[in-house]
């Protein structure tokens, strides 16, 4: 139990920072589709683009795919559920794959710590999105 317990600190502090940026880039999650045109520092465009899978009183599922307006390059997709009340944002799947849980023993295709990298990943994406900007002026 002690050797997990500084571990499991540490990704709670990570989910909800992740949920303070989520909320406050969707506006506290009352939309069901939101999509932004992101410039990055090179001038290269993307499109991030959120959709609510599944909503219930407590949690939202979503789907977060960033797109290259050029070719597929930069282009990914992960789903995120975010628990409302613990207010909380975790991914549950990178690229189609789910993450197995830092409490489960090691699977043979994902590393160890590989739900810790993803929100990680999730942290530093949602940052370079404060970072470079965002416009909702965005046309599909």
């Amino acid at each position: 139990m002690i050797n997990t317990l500084p571990k499991t600190a540490h990704h709670q502090i990570i989910c909800e920072a992740n949920y303070i940026r989520l909320k406050k880039i969707l506006c506290g999650f009352n939309k069901t589709n939101y999509k932004f045109n992101l410039i990055n520092p090179d001038n290269s465009e993307y499109f991030v683009l959120f959709r609510v899978i599944q909503r219930s009183k407590h949690t939202v599922i979503l789907e977060a795919k960033q797109k290259s307006k050029i070719s597929n390059l930069g282009t990914f997709i992960m789903r995120i559920q975010i628990s409302i009340d613990a207010k909380l944002a975790e991914v549950i799947s990178y690229q189609g794959e789910k993450a197995v849980p830092f409490f489960m023993k090691i699977s043979m295709t994902q590393s160890k710590d590989e739900k810790l990298q993803q929100n990680r990943f999730l942290t530093e994406w949602l940052e370079s999105i404060f970072i470079s900007g965002i416009s909702a002026d965005v046309k599909f």
